[in-house]
């Protein structure tokens, strides 16, 4: 049953990319659904014992997805909270396996602080494009975000192993496509016009974050 899930996500994927290039509205609006719920199908067919907080990770990714389809501030302010939850859901199913005695305190400052700058830049540029309401609720949503990428590298570290290494770079992608989507979404001046490169990052950042827990 998993290899039929993990088909359908491909499938999904790819015609989802494809109309994203085409910027065709109405089969990319069919498809999002499908990548998420397939890649939760996925997880609990493969998953030994699956783990109850990236159940719910993935659920409420798959809501933010939902509620990022119809266009308006109002729902793109509920997707971003249901991302929200997801990352902290993300952070407490990596939390299992992180033991911090192993972390290197300096490696906890600096990714701190990378993170915290490299949003601090990003929100800089992208200030003169966003509603003066969003600018804070999104500041807080892309720390948060770098919040889960810094337990994904600790749980690498922590595990020592190829696995954590997998979900750490799944992690790293979905940093980057929530960077892409606030530039394509809300800087017309950008280059980035279609969302293809957000929903490939972010359609393979979940899939290896999964990967690796598995």
């Amino acid at each position: 049953m998993k290899t039929v899930f993990l088909a359908v996500f491909f499938v999904s994927t790819a015609i989802h990319l494809y109309a994203s290039a085409k910027k065709n509205a109405k089969l990319r609006n069919i498809t999002k659904p499908l990548i998420l719920l397939a890649l939760l199908g996925f997880y609990i067919a493969a998953a030994r014992a699956p783990a109850t907080a990236i159940l719910l990770a993935l659920v409420f990714s798959w809501l933010g997805d939902v509620l990022l389809i119809p266009k308006g501030t109002k729902w793109f302010t509920a997707g971003g909270i249901a991302f929200m939850i997801s990352h902290a859901f993300f952070i407490l199913g990596y939390s299992k396996d992180v033991v911090f005695s192993a972390v290197p305190p300096a490696l906890i400052l600096a990714l701190g602080v990378f993170f915290a700058a490299t949003v601090g830049v990003i929100f800089r540029r992208l200030k003169p494009h966003l509603p003066k309401a969003l600018f804070y609720p999104m500041f807080l949503y892309l720390l948060i975000n770098g919040a889960m990428n810094c337990f994904a590298i600790f749980r690498w570290i922590s595990l020592g192993s190829s696995a954590g290494l997998v979900t750490a770079i799944g992690a790293a992608l979905f940093f980057v496509s929530d960077c892409t989507l606030f530039f394509v979404r809300f800087n017309k001046d950008s280059r980035m016009k279609t969302h293809f490169l957000v929903m490939l990052t972010y359609s393979l950042g979940e899939l290896l974050i999964v990967l690796g827990l598995l």
